[in-house]
């Protein structure tokens, strides 16, 4: 396993990753991005075999202080204390005050999100698809963290579907527009494709993070889709795996 280390100036007790598709147990269409390689799935609702999937699991822990607190993703706006969890919570986000606890979220296009205080006090990881960033959900998990540290908060955008890529419709567009009218501009006429627009979904993200007060933002410049051999992505593959993004606070 050679994830992602997020590159952004949080205090060294603060620990995240971002995997990669290789390096697990899964088959196809779980697989690698290299041919013949075992594939590092950590979805248990995608159709995979699911002792695969916890072979996987086991692979990630291995290199974590503790077992990542999973959530079941709905795109909502839940926000739960990682720490306080009790089976597998319906959330799309999660924080932590706490020592070596793992806030983790899945992915396969939609953006993940991580948070951190620069303090160091407080972290959480978000699961931001577009759905959940019209509803509020990056809101909510910063409103979270500042319950608990009153320092500036940075953020790091992990690897989505790229500006290139999400196609969307109007419909998609008139829900960011009725949120805020400047983030129109994130959207563009995907050339002669009638009532359809390419949107940049981190540039989206940047707009909420901004609008709540974040201004140091790194990442952000990734494509999953375009990317086959490092990204499982739904919306290039259909039936694929899910990468985790996590973050914690080392003892």
């Amino acid at each position: 396993m050679n994830p992602i280390i997020p590159e952004w100036p949080v205090p060294d007790c603060v620990k995240a990753f971002s995997t990669l598709r290789d390096g697990g147990f899964s088959l196809s269409p779980y697989h690698g991005g290299i041919s013949g390689t075992g594939g590092l799935n950590f979805g248990l609702h995608v159709g995979d075999d699911p002792v695969k999937v916890r072979e996987n699991r086991v692979l990630l822990k291995k290199m974590l202080p503790s077992e990542p607190v999973w959530l079941n993703q709905i795109h909502g706006v839940n926000v739960v204390d990682a720490a306080k969890c009790a089976g597998v919570p319906d959330a799309d986000a999660s924080y932590t005050s706490a020592k070596n606890v793992v806030c983790v979220v899945m992915t396969a296009d939609c953006l993940p999100v991580l948070l951190c205080a620069s303090d160091g006090m407080v972290v959480a990881s978000v699961h931001a698809g577009w759905k959940g960033l019209v509803a509020g959900v990056l809101e909510k998990a910063v409103e979270a963290v500042r319950k608990i540290s009153g320092s500036e908060i940075m953020a790091w955008l992990g690897p989505a579907i790229g500006p290139n890529a999400f196609e969307v419709g109007e419909d998609v567009k008139i829900a960011f527009v009725r949120k805020n009218r400047r983030m129109s501009a994130a959207f563009k006429r995907n050339g002669t494709r009638d009532g359809k627009y390419l949107a940049d979904i981190y540039a989206l993200a940047r707009q909420i993070l901004n609008g709540v007060g974040i201004v140091r933002i790194y990442g952000g410049d990734f494509c999953t889709v375009s990317d086959p051999g490092r990204f499982y992505s739904y919306r290039r593959d259909g039936v694929t795996g899910r990468m985790a993004t996590g973050i914690w606070i080392a003892s």
